[in-house]
């Protein structure tokens, strides 16, 4: 065995996060910053293998730590939906939906605003994929009711609508598309990576027939980890135990996630079920973030309007003039946010780029504000 190199291993010795006391903007992250009582599970439960101690042969079934009660109560009863299981990530969770429904050569229809991965989900099953596209620039909506004229040309196994979508934050009509898939008896499944855990969420009052969630980006969670839920009629197919081993589901590969992407899922999950009581109030600060950037000229907020998710799409030509004369370049915003204690943008980027104001209290979001005019206000 060859002998990895002193200075390969001294860089993985040396890593470490520099974002202690700063303000992550990141919508991918800001859903998933650990609570407390997170944190403090980190150690006990850090091994790989230490929820396992007591399974006896069925992950989402072993009691203590009490992942049975979290498996098969509290999440059900949280979603409105009657089986639910824990993932390795919301593209793990889609894919087991389409392997499970769905035949080599068969059609589903998606969203024109999906995630990548759901469209790599569907190669991997072998599908065919058609789409309904948004309306375009600059809002990029998805006219759910253009569901049913595809779904009558292209008769698909499966119908999924992202909720919100990863790109413009928008959030359809997820119910009304409900209402078409049931009038066409075809089962919907709703994306849900940013929106459960940070906003209510019943497959019940949508009408879907699965739900989709990451941990990870919405749920305060360590990943990667997601949750699957199923209804009672399609539960027994994608759950379904294997032959042999008989605790065993066949589309989970037996068990998924365990240690701490589990834990810190469990551990978070009070304050989760908390926090999306107070939506409205999320809701309100992305929008008031948006009334007071687009006071600057060269500054536009993309996708629907009213903003109705914390996802906010900016276009920043503003800052891409500065860029053009600043010392700093490209690289010049992210520098000046860092300086003022905000980080979550990409280096270089200047013309466009996406924010989240999830749970900013009130003086981090006046910080935010304030940061983003100061620097649109530097004249070179």
């Amino acid at each position: 065995m060859a002998e990895p190199k002193k200075e390969s291993l001294q860089r993985l010795c040396d890593l470490h996060r520099d974002a202690a006391g700063l303000i992550n903007l990141n919508p991918i992250q800001r859903g998933g910053i650990l609570t407390e009582a997170a944190k403090k599970t980190l150690l006990e439960w850090g091994d790989g293998y230490s929820v396992c101690d007591y399974c006896e042969g069925c992950l989402g079934d072993i009691k203590k730590p009490p992942i049975d009660v979290f498996t098969h109560e509290i999440l059900p009863e949280f979603l409105e939906i009657d089986a639910v299981r824990v993932t390795n990530g919301a593209r793990e969770s889609k894919y087991t939906v389409m392997h499970a429904l769905c035949e080599k050569g068969d059609t589903i229809l998606l969203d024109g605003n999906r995630h990548y991965s759901t469209y790599v989900a569907a190669e991997r099953a072998g599908l065919k994929v058609e789409e309904v596209p948004s309306n375009g620039p600059p809002d990029y909506r998805i006219d759910v009711e253009k569901y049913a004229a595809e779904i009558e040309r292209t008769k698909p196994k499966l119908v999924l609508l992202t909720y919100p979508d990863g790109s413009y934050g928008n959030m359809p009509d997820a119910a009304g598309l409900g209402k078409i898939c049931r009038d066409y008896d075809v089962p919907l499944m709703l994306n849900c990576a940013y929106s459960i855990g940070r906003m209510p969420v019943s497959a019940k009052k949508l009408g879907a027939d699965f739900l989709i969630a990451s941990g990870h980006k919405s749920m305060a969670a360590s990943g990667p980890v997601g949750l699957l839920g199923a209804t009672e009629e399609y539960a027994g197919i994608v759950f379904r135990k294997s032959e042999k081993y008989k605790k065993k589901e066949v589309e989970l590969l037996g068990c998924t996630a365990r240690g701490l992407p589990l834990i810190t899922l469990m551990a978070s999950f009070p304050s989760v079920a908390e926090r999306v009581k107070h939506w409205d109030k999320e809701v309100e600060n992305a929008r008031r973030f948006v009334r007071e950037l687009e006071k600057v000229e060269g500054i536009k907020q993309v996708g629907e309007r009213p903003r109705n998710h914390d996802m906010i799409p900016l276009e920043t030509e503003a800052f891409h003039r500065i860029s053009e004369k600043h010392k700093k370049g490209r690289f010049f915003l992210y520098h000046e946010l860092k300086n003022r204690g905000i980080v979550g943008l990409k280096p270089g980027i200047t013309k466009n780029f996406k924010v989240s104001t999830y749970n900013l209290t009130d003086e981090e979001l006046e910080k935010v504000i304030n940061a983003f005019t100061e620097i649109a206000a530097i004249s070179l």
